[in-house]
C-alpha cells in the first residue's frame, strides 16, 4: 500500500510475520528521517536463520493512514522491495486485522472501526543475479536488453521555448529574501501545560562536529515540539482518487513548487517556538521548516484555498505537487495559463528543472 511516512509517499507492506517495523536507509534518508539517540546499529534475525544489519531505530514516525497519525518506531535496515514494513509491535498495537482478500486493513478502536482501502504500489524494479537469468532463458523465458539514460526533468530546458510558460518568467525565479504574508501564517498550538522545551546540546568535540547537522534536525523533528504540538488533522487527499479525476485526459504538466514549506511564514507569536541553539548561535525559523509535525498539512490547505475553483476540474494537488490535465491541446493552453496566474497572483514560486509540461 501507498502511505505518508514522516510526511511523505511510501510504499508499505503490513507484514504479520515481522516482529518490528522497518524502513530502508534510502527513504529515511529521503524523509529525513534519523536514528533516535542512544539507539545504536546492531543485527536482527530475518526469516530463513539470516541475520540483516541495522543503522539504530527511529522512534514515533507518523504514519498517516485515513488522515489518523499512528507512529511507529522503525528501525532502520536495508529489507528489499518496500520503503516501510510495519510488524507486529505496530500491528498489535493498533489492534489490525488484514483483510487480505478484499485488500484493506481493518483498525478496532474505541471510538468504533476504522476500514482503509489502500492504494496498491507499482510494482518496482527486481534485480536478479545472473545465474538466475540463465535458469530463467533455459526454461524458455523471453529477455529484452532496454538501454536507458536518465536525465533529471527539466534540465537544460529554455522557458522561451515553452509555450504558455514563457509568459510567466516572474513565477520561476529564484526564492529572494523572505515569503509575502499571507491570510493564514503556520502556527503552532501546543498542548495545554507545556512548559518550554530545553535540551542539553552535545558537546562540540572535534569528532562531534559532523553532528551537528543531525543535532539541528533532531532538535526541531524529535526534540520535543512534535511531541508536544496539538495535531493537525487537515485531511490528505487519497492517492486513487486522485488517479480517478485523470480518466480521459491526454494532455498534462506537473508544476514542483520550490522549497514549497519555505514559501509560508511563521506566525510571528509563534516564531520563538522554533528556536534552537549550537555552538554558532541561536537561531529561529521565521519560514515553515521541513520536519513539522503540522507542515504537510498545512501547505495542503494553502495549496486547496489557493486553487479550490480548478481542483478535480483540470487541477490535482499533492502537498506541493500540482498536476495539471486536459482533455485537448487548446484546452491545456487555458488550463496551464490559469494556474500560473494563480500562482503568479498569489506569488508562490516554481522550480523549472523539477517541472515537466506539456507531456501526452
Amino acid at each position: 500500500m501507498t502511505l505518508l511516512v514522516g510526511g511523505f509517499e511510501s510504499h508499505v507492506l503490513f507484514d504479520s510475520g515481522a516482529s518490528n517495523c522497518f524502513i530502508t536507509p534510502e527513504r529515511a534518508e529521503k524523509s529525513g528521517i534519523r536514528s533516535s539517540a542512544g539507539e545504536s546499529a546492531g543485527m536482527v534475525k530475518v526469516a530463513g536463520g539470516g541475520f540483516l544489519s541495522t543503522l539504530g531505530r527511529a522512534r514515533g514516525v507518523e504514519i498517516e493512514i485515513a488522515g489518523q497519525s499512528m507512529p511507529a518506531d522503525l528501525v532502520i535496515s536495508p529489507v528489499e522491495l518496500y520503503d516501510v514494513i510495519l510488524g507486529m509491535d505496530w500491528l498489535s498495537h493498533y489492534r489490525v486485522h488484514l483483510d487480505c482478500y478484499r485488500g484493506r486493513v481493518v483498525f478496532e478502536r474505541d471510538a468504533g472501526r476504522l476500514v482503509y482501502q489502500g492504494v496498491r504500489p507499482t510494482s518496482g524494479s527486481i534485480v536478479i543475479s545472473a545465474i538466475q537469468a540463465e535458469q530463467l532463458l533455459e526454461r524458455g523465458c523471453e529477455a529484452y536488453l532496454a538501454t536507458i539514460s536518465m536525465s533529471e526533468s527539466g534540465a537544460g530546458v529554455v522557458m522561451g521555448d515553452i509555450e504558455v510558460v514563457q509568459d510567466f518568467e516572474d513565477v520561476f525565479q529564484s526564492l529572494k529574501g523572505l515569503p509575502p504574508s499571507r491570510s493564514d501564517p503556520f502556527t503552532i498550538e501546543l498542548e495545554p501545560g507545556t512548559a518550554p522545551i530545553s535540551k542539553t546540546p552535545y558537546r562540540m568535540a572535534p569528532a562531534e562536529l559532523a553532528e551537528l547537522k543531525k543535532q539541528i534536525e533532531d532538535l526541531l523533528s524529535k526534540g520535543g515540539l512534535n511531541r508536544v504540538t496539538v495535531k493537525n488533522r487537515y485531511p490528505l487527499p487519497r492517492i486513487d482518487e486522485l488517479l480517478d479525476q485523470l480518466r480521459g485526459a491526454t494532455w498534462f504538466s506537473k508544476i514542483d513548487l520550490a522549497s514549497g514549506y519555505h514559501q509560508i511564514p511563521i506566525d510571528e507569536a509563534d516564531v520563538r517556538k522554533t528556536a534552537f541553539r549550537t555552538r554558532y548561535g541561536h537561531f529561529e525559523f521565521v519560514v515553515m521548516p521541513f520536519g513539522l509535525t503540522n507542515a504537510p498539512a498545512a501547505f495542503m490547505r494553502l495549496m486547496n484555498d489557493v486553487f479550490r475553483e480548478y481542483l478535480d476540474v483540470f487541477v490535482i494537488i499533492f502537498i506541493d505537487d500540482i498536476l495539471v490535465y486536459s482533455r485537448s491541446q487548446e484546452e491545456h493552453a487555458t488550463h496551464l495559463r490559469l494556474v500560473l496566474e494563480k500562482l503568479r497572483e498569489q506569488k508562490l514560486f516554481a522550480k523549472l528543472s523539477k517541472c515537466s509540461f506539456w507531456q501526452r
